[in-house]
This record gives C-alpha cells, structure tokens and sequence, in this order.
C-alpha cells in the first residue's frame, strides 16, 4: 500500500498505535536512556510491522502476555529517516520493545553542570520535532498517526522531572516497572509518573530533568526552570499576563483542551525560541525581555494548543497546516491583549523574514510553496518562516475578503471538526469551499498554497507606526539616523523591525554612530542584537567580533546562529571571517543541541 509520509517506515496498510506505555531509566554518566516501550495497537496485526528508530539499540521484542520473543531485524541507517524496525506480528495486539537510546541521540542534549546557568545539577531535555521522537524511542514518528502513552521518569532523587504530560506521582522505584534495567531500583533514584490520555503526535513527547524551581503564574499556569531565583522571577514577570491570553484564545478558538499551560524556560542551548508540547510549553531564555515583549512567542505557542496540537498536519510537507494557522492566531491573541499596534509590529517582522526566505530558496523555489514535496529532505534543513508567515498571509487574505465575523465563525467551526485529528492541505480545501461558498473565485486557492513566492495578494503591514519605522531605516543610507524622541517609546519589536529594514549598503562608520546612541550591541534583547551583528558583520565592522563571538557561545537558538554563521561564512566573503567562525564552532559546539549543530554544519558545507 506505500508509506503515509516520506519521513516515516509506517505503511498504510499497518494498524496505527493507540497507546505506549514508557519506562525510562535516565544514566546521566552514560548519556543514555535504557528504556522500554509497551504498544498497544488499535486492531490485532498478523505480517510484517514497522517503527522508525534511530541509533536506538534494540534488546528485545516480547509478547507481553507469554513472554516470548518476537522476530524483528533493524535495518541500515538512512541519514534522514534513521533506521527501520521490521517486527513479525501474529495476531498481535501489544509488544513490548526493550532498548537504549545513543549518547548522540538528536532529540536529546545532555548537559554537565557547567553548561547549565546554575552550574550545579546536570540537565536533560528532549526536542522531539519534526522527526526526532524516533531516538528516544521506537515509534510511528509521523504526526500521522496521534498516540497516548504514559511514562515512569526514574531519575538521580536530587533532581526533578517535568513533562508535556500530566504528572501524577513522585515516588520510589518498583521491581518490574522495567524488567530490562538492574539498576532500576538502585539507591538515591526515584520515578516521576506522568499520563498524556489525549492523543498527541510523536512530536509533541517532552520532558526535561534538572535542578529545577517553578512560581506560580496564574490559575491554569506555573513557570518553571532552573532553580535560580533571579531567573525564575523575572520570567514569572514577564509571562503574568497568560492567562488573559488563555481566557482571549478561548473566546476566539473554543474551550483550551489541554487544562494545564505551564511554562519551562530552558537552558540557553534550547534551539527554538519555543515549542508546543501541550501542557509544559519549552521555551528559550532569550524570551526574558523585560519588558513583557516576549510575551508573543508565549502566544505562539499557547495559540497551537488549537491550531498544531488539536489540529495537526498530517505530514511535514503539509507543515503551514500547524504554523501558518498558529501564527494568525497568535496575531490575535497579542492584538486583542497589547492591542493592535503590537500585532501589526509582528506582522510587519513577519513580512519582511518571508521576503527574506524566499531569497533564500530562490535556486529551490519548492519550499517556497505552502505544500511541498519533501521527499528526500530532511525537514530540519527547510525549516524556514515560509509556512509561518505565507500561511498567515494566505488566511489574512481569505480574512480579508470573507470579513473577520465569518471567518471567526469559519476558525472555530474549523478546530471543533477536526480537533484531535491530522488533516492534510487538500482536507482544509475542501472544508473551506464547503464552508465558504465561492470562495475559491474570489481567493486562488492554488496558487496560494501550490505557487512558488509570493501571491501579488498578499498584504504588507499598512499602519503609521509601521510605516515609519520602515521609513526611518530607509532614510539611514543618508547617514540620517532616528532622533532620541522618535524612539522614546521602542520596544525590541521597533528596533528589530527598524534594524531589519536598513540598507545593505551602509557603512561600518555609520554602525558605529548608531550603536554609540541607542547601545544596540548591549541589548538584553537578543533579536535586537544579533540584527545589528548581523549587520555590522555584513559592512565588515570588526569592532563588534567579540560581542559576536560571546553571542555565539552562550546562546543556541538555531535561527540566532543560523543568521550569525551564514553572516561570517557568505556574507562579509572573507577568509579571516570564515576561520573566525570555524574556530567559534569547534569551541562552543557541545553547548549546542544537536539540531542546532545540524544546522551550523549545513551552513558550512554550504559556504566554505
């Protein structure tokens, strides 16, 4: 019958997991996990069975009923798709894998005291997406197919375990809850009990163990992360205001399915600025601002606990399904509680990192369409804004022509059918014809979501601040820079935009001058900074090289590196630069997750 999705072994014609029950064993010396997973499938298979896996060392596969072994051969390893599990089932409901993980899993970072920010405990967490679930345990890694599991989490007892789960039990290790491990029950160790019984995609399994403290930040809500107070405090600041997004994300999307929005800032190696695991949203360190502007990425991803974690696209190459979706959402949850300025800033952000990415892929003009054929392609090296922000752009622009009162209705009809399902482009096609009559006269649908670039229909930000913000960057190349009164009242999203949308051809005297008035190069706010490295690095302004070089080693945001490294590597074009980058990696790479390493070693196949 073939395979759902070009990065997944599963076969249509296979049943699809309904639950896996985990018992994990975290080695911290090792940095691995030794681990068991119970299936339960949702009818009885006989023939062949297949999981995605990789660099997982499979023990044993049993009937959990007899005992008794299961033939099952693990194939080559694909450098994308890992290696294929084949099981031989005979009228097998359930099985029972025995495994452990690779001290070089890509879903997993590992990190010794001294690369945490408190430097005393070791620190674990896990980044699943898109296709990494699959090397912390033998799964259908395709958001094709929507699981429940439940997880035992035996840990150091001096240490604590969080999960996008509901925690339901700290308590002592037991005989039997995994059979595999002798050291299960060994001194000093406890087991975090946690239960997910809604159905997630593989993606969304997460957890973190470390030295961790929380704060209580509403009634649905409490932040955690490492226990350093200052940190703990100033990010329970800047999120106080969740759960009026929460109450705004109901009144626009329906009822929050998930009971619990609880916070983890992570380390600052996390490599996105945040994930949606439902019930404990991962976010990076850099979202601190204060000055509540991070608050936006916390929309983002409490808007996906509607459009991504209720409604997922059925594979990757339908990923604007979970992104474009969200980020319209996540416009109007900051506009209705920062107001509308704030969410045409966003957009304005938005609109001009679109115009970026299509640059970016212009020789591969596939993955500047919605829906794309990623056979062959690891998503990690095409993730791009693209499906965000063209995705926004293709329904701000059905908004636009329906009126926000029907397509508001549209929205929520739209999550209450398919919420708890993986849909694909043409699903939400046709839902949107059915639901709007003649809409598909009025809006081109194919050209939107099959065309390459940018639709002429789309739509660039159109109010005042916007415009002037834009206006004042362009007047730079005439060495005219913004008076002190006209950005009185900037937050990091003016500036970002502002930086964004200078000239390529500015002098290195003129960086100086810009940066000796508003001290963009100190900017807590790392979106800020790293536009106006970026910029200094481009007109070759080697003043900053150390703030650029202190950057890179103590943050692990993938796009932050992605814009620095491809900076010094393509941008300025010189030799120094390159080895200037080059030596930067060697020194700070362990610091980085794996994606984020994946990343920065593209960039330099690429360029050097």
């Amino acid at each position: 019958m073939g395979r759902i999705d070009p990065h997944s072994f599963t076969e249509s014609s296979e049943p699809a997991t309904r639950h896996i029950g985990l018992a994990l064993y975290l080695d911290f010396p090792s940095s691995t996990i030794v681990g068991s997973a119970l299936f339960t499938l949702d009818t009885p298979h006989t023939g062949p069975f297949s999981l995605d896996t990789r660099g997982l060392t499979i023990h044993s596969v049993l009937s959990p009923e007899t005992q008794t072994p299961i033939p099952f051969s693990l194939s080559a390893a694909h450098p994308i798709s890992g290696s294929q599990l084949s099981l031989t089932l005979s009228n097998h409901t359930s099985f029972l894998i025995s495994y452990t993980t690779s001290p070089s899993s890509s879903a997993l970072q590992w990190l010794l005291p001294p690369q945490t920010l408190a430097k005393s405990h070791p620190f674990v967490y896990t980044q699943c997406h898109p296709i990494h679930a699959r090397s912390v345990f033998p799964c259908q890694d395709t958001p094709a197919v929507r699981i429940r599991y439940s997880a035992l989490l035996n840990i150091p007892s001096h240490l604590s375990a969080v999960m996008a789960a509901r925690h339901l039990h700290r308590r002592q290790p037991r005989e039997g809850d995994l059979p595999s491990a002798a050291s299960w029950c060994s001194p000093g160790r406890v087991v975090e009990e946690f239960l997910m019984d809604q159905p997630v995609p593989p993606y969304l399994f997460a957890f973190a163990v470390g030295g961790l403290g929380n704060r209580k930040v509403g009634p649905r809500t409490r932040l955690y992360a490492e226990d350093v107070p200052a940190l703990l405090d100033s990010a329970a600041a800047e999120f106080a205001g969740t759960e009026e997004m929460i109450r705004e994300g109901e009144s626009l999307f329906g009822p929050y399915e998930w009971e619990r929005f609880d916070l983890l800032v992570l380390p600052p190696s996390f490599p996105y600025a945040g994930m949606e695991n439902p019930r404990m949203v991962f976010l990076t360190p850099t979202v601190v601002k204060g000055d509540a502007t991070g608050t936006h990425v916390v929309a983002h991803e409490l808007a996906h606990s509607w459009t991504g974690n209720l409604i997922t696209n059925k594979t990757n190459e339908h990923f604007w399904l979970n992104e474009g979706f969200t980020t319209y959402a996540e416009r109007r949850i900051v506009e209705a509680v920062q107001g509308e300025q704030r969410a045409t800033l966003n957009i304005g952000i938005g609109w001009r990192g679109l115009n970026e990415d299509v640059e970016r892929f212009k020789d591969n003009l596939e993955f500047t369409k919605l829906k794309n054929n990623q056979e062959g392609i690891d998503p990690d090296d095409v993730y791009s804004r693209v499906p965000y922000e063209k995705g926004f752009q293709f329904l701000w622009r059905i908004e636009r022509q329906v009126g926000r009162p029907s397509f508001d209705e549209f929205l929520k009809k739209y999550i209450a059918t398919f919420k708890f399902k993986s849909i694909d482009t043409e699903t939400f096609i046709d839902f949107l014809k059915a639901n709007i009559p003649g809409i598909e006269n009025q809006v081109d649908l194919v050209l939107w979501t099959e065309g390459t670039g940018i639709p002429p229909d789309a739509y660039e930000p159109d109010s005042s601040s916007y415009k002037m913000i834009v206006s004042l960057a362009n007047e730079f190349i005439n060495g005219r820079m913004p008076r002190e009164d006209e950005v009185a009242d900037w937050q990091g999203q003016e500036w970002e935009l502002y930086l964004d949308n200078l000239p390529k051809s500015i002098e290195a005297s003129q960086v100086i001058a810009l940066d000796s008035r508003y001290k963009l190069s100190e900017s807590k706010d790392y979106a800020v900074k790293v536009s106006f490295l970026q910029r200094a690095i481009s007109c070759g302004c080697r003043d900053y090289y150390n703030e650029v070089e202190k950057t890179l080693k103590e943050v692990g945001m993938r796009r932050y590196l992605r814009l620095l490294y491809t900076a010094l590597v393509k941008g300025s074009g010189k030799e120094d630069d390159k080895v200037f980058a080059k030596r930067i990696f060697s020194e700070a790479r362990e610091c980085y997750h794996p994606i984020a390493q994946g990343v920065v070693e593209a960039i330099f196949a690429k360029h050097l």
